[in-house]
């Protein structure tokens, strides 16, 4: 098993664009987060597959810690 952080973008237009950012260029969309987090899943399963056929070693998230920070300009 493996672990991934997403981010997703609220897009202006409506929708969310996903990314992966410890798979470059593993991106995809959803109308709504339900759908953009499903899109996700698959995009990283067909990037791991992808991987594998090549022999290629598989980056995950395991081991990152995620923190938000607010920062206010001055």
């Amino acid at each position: 098993m493996y672990t991934y952080k997403i981010h997703l973008h609220k897009e202006e237009e409506g929708g969310y664009t996903v990314s992966v950012p410890s798979l470059p260029g593993c991106i995809t969309y959803g109308e709504t987060i339900d759908e953009a987090i499903l899109m996700a899943k698959e995009a990283i399963t067909l990037y791991i597959e992808e991987l594998q056929e090549r022999g290629e070693n598989i980056p995950d998230d395991k081991n990152t810690l995620e923190y938000s920070l607010n920062v206010e300009a001055l």
